[in-house]
This record gives structure tokens, sequence and C-alpha cells, in this order.
């Protein structure tokens, strides 16, 4: 969710991003969520909000500046209430279905009026599983039908979401994935023209300094090699539309009843992140989730935004955010205030499946 600062550059009328595609799992780790806490966070499509719920804290305020990413997380919510564990992943389009129409027709009175008029609106997204209505969704699309059989064939696509072992997926990346043709294709289809008009936003990339395309394969490297494919679920969509095997936090079987019943635990907001820390006042929150926030503000911006949360944090309370390729922390002369948490940052971000991130920060408020 962008700033008043990103507001003014780029539109946020439609979905841009359908899914989190960042890992809840190391957010969870990171954040250290507690029950009863008061947790914060950006909205997107409303996934790893719903994480939050799972360490049974008190609220989770999810705020987005964009309408369209609210209707995504009331329908998220309406189907946690309405729908079976397996229906939900069909809605998704986590898992094939013929009958996601109907399945939208059960969430449909547990909508908001203007949530419900946009999904009536947006029949063929739910049809195709609104997991993939967004426009990154849509540049991964392009990249899957159109990039991929250019570079490897359907079966060596399969041999690498197989996975295994470290030794098993280091050899077959270097061995059988890591082509020429793969690093040229990538690079120029992550590079940051591509990415500025068919991805994200151009406007997204004001403040990045360097390759974007060199950044993003070498996390690429680390994910396809030295981490588990086949257990990554973003890789999963990427390269086949769906997420097989392997499910994102809020989406797995053993999470679906605790969300459900904290779901009501979950506050939808409109507005900017500052909007929100304003009305709930000095030493109120115990959690940040900021996605990647600061990646969209200068570092004047970002430092003023950043002396906001920590103002509205309880002491003991943490931030956790992404850099993808803008870097942005908290001051070090903030010592005072806030305690970077280095170690945790480098052994999560190891872990982090999300793999276009690099960067993942944990602060805490002394």
């Amino acid at each position: 969710m962008p700033d008043t600062e990103i507001a003014a550059k780029a539109s946020f009328t439609t979905i841009r991003y359908a899914q989190c595609w960042e890992d809840a799992d190391i957010l969870l780790q990171g954040l250290e969520v507690q029950e009863g806490d008061v947790c914060v966070g950006i909205g997107s499509a409303g996934d790893n909000c719903l994480s939050l719920l799972t360490k049974n804290p008190e609220r989770v305020i999810a705020v987005d500046l964009n309408p369209a990413q609210l209707a995504c997380i009331e329908l998220r919510v309406a189907a946690f209430r309405c729908l079976s564990y397996t229906q939900l992943l069909e809605l998704m389009g986590s898992r094939p279905s013929e009958k996601r129409l109907s399945l939208y027709g059960q969430c449909r009175t547990s909508l908001s009026g203007e949530s419900r008029n946009f999904w009536d609106n947006n029949q063929k997204s739910i049809a195709d599983g609104i997991g993939a209505a967004g426009k990154f969704e849509h540049y991964f699309m392009l990249f899957r039908k159109y990039i991929i059989p250019l570079i490897h064939s359907r079966t060596k696509v399969e041999q690498l979401l197989e996975g295994g072992s470290p030794q098993r997926c280091a050899a077959f990346y270097d061995a059988s994935w890591d082509t020429f043709r793969w690093r040229m294709l990538f690079r120029l289809f992550f590079s940051r023209w591509m990415m500025g008009r068919l991805g994200r936003d151009p406007s997204f990339f004001a403040y990045v300094k360097g390759s974007v395309a060199d950044k993003i394969l070498e996390r690429t490297r680390h994910a396809l090699r030295d981490l588990d494919p086949g257990d990554n679920p973003y890789l999963h969509w990427i390269l086949t539309g769906h997420h097989g095997k392997a499910l994102p936090h809020a989406l797995r079987e053993e999470h679906f009843e605790v969300i459900r019943n904290n779901i009501d635990r979950l506050e939808i907001r409109l507005g900017t992140l500052e909007s929100v820390l304003e009305a709930e006042g000095p030493k109120s929150v115990d959690r940040f989730n900021l996605s990647d926030i600061f990646e969209y503000m200068s570092e004047e911006t970002s430092q003023r935004v950043l002396a906001q949360i920590v103002a509205a944090g309880r002491s003991g309370g943490r931030l956790a955010y992404w850099n993808m390729l803008a870097p942005r922390c908290c001051p070090p002369e903030w010592g005072d205030r806030v305690e970077r948490k280095h170690e945790l940052e480098t052994r999560l971000l190891n872990e982090d499946k999300a793999f276009f991130y690099s960067a993942f920060i944990v602060e805490e408020i002394v």
C-alpha cells in the first residue's frame, strides 16, 4: 500500500495485487505476534493480515488506499465465513474449479455494497480465480505463457517444482535450468522498463538505482537453487498459475479454522497508514506489517513515516517490512528508540520464499 507521496504519482483504482507476494512465514517469525496484540498491516490482497489472525491478536487493522484491494480482502473474509476449506481454495484459484461463480454467490451477501458492486462487475476475474485478478498476476501470466516456453519444456518445469534435497535442487539448477537463454530472457522480462509497464508502475522505481533485473535474478537463483522449489507457493503460481502442492500460510488447512474463528478481529480501513496511526493514537500498536511501502518513498518521506510508526508503537513492539530494490530502514541515530534485529533479518531473508526482495527489515521499539 502506497503512502500519499506515491498516490500522487500512480493510479489506485484497479487490483494491483490479487495475492500478497510476501512470505508470511518469515513475517510471523519476525513480528513474533503475541496473543492480545494490536496489529496494523498493509492491506494489499489481505493474505498476510489474515495470517496474523493465527496468532490470536486482539485486533488486526488492514489499511489500503485502493478500494479494489479492500474488495479483495472483503471477499476473502466472506469466503472464510461462508465456504468450506476446499471451496476457499477453488475460489482463490489455488485449485481447479468450474463453479467459482456459484461459490461467489454464497459469499456475495456478506460483502459491503461497494465490494459487491466491484465483484459483480468483474465476473471473469471470479471465474478465473480471484488470486489471478491483479496486474502483477497478469504480468506473471505473460511470463508463464510466452517466456517460459521459449526457455524450458513443461517437463523441465515439472522437474524443477518437484524439489527435493538441497543437493538435488542445486544440481538440477546448475545442470538443467541455468542456461544462457534463461538468464537473457529473464533479464529482459524483469527489466525496469517491462516491470514498470506490465507488472507494477513506472513510478514505483523512482528511488531504485542499478539494474533491477540483475538484482531479481540473483534472488531468484537463491530460491530455485538453495531453497526447495517444491515447497514454494509463489514459484508454483508463477510457473503454473496455481499453488499445486505448496500453499501460502493463510491458505494452509491447519490455519483455516483459527482464521475463521478470529475473522471478526480483522478491521478493514480505506485510507493512508498515517491516517490510521493518527486515529489509533500514541503507543497503541504492538505489531506493524508494512509490506514494502518504503520502496516507493524518498528517504525523507520514509523517515517521517517511520517516526510516526515508532511513536504509535508500544515498547517491545515490532516493525517488519521488505526492501525490494531501494534500501530503507530506521536511521542508526534512532538507536535509543529502535533496535535493529540484524541476525534475525539475515536468517529470515535466507528462508524467504518470495524471492523478489533484497532485504527483510525487523526493528523493535525500545
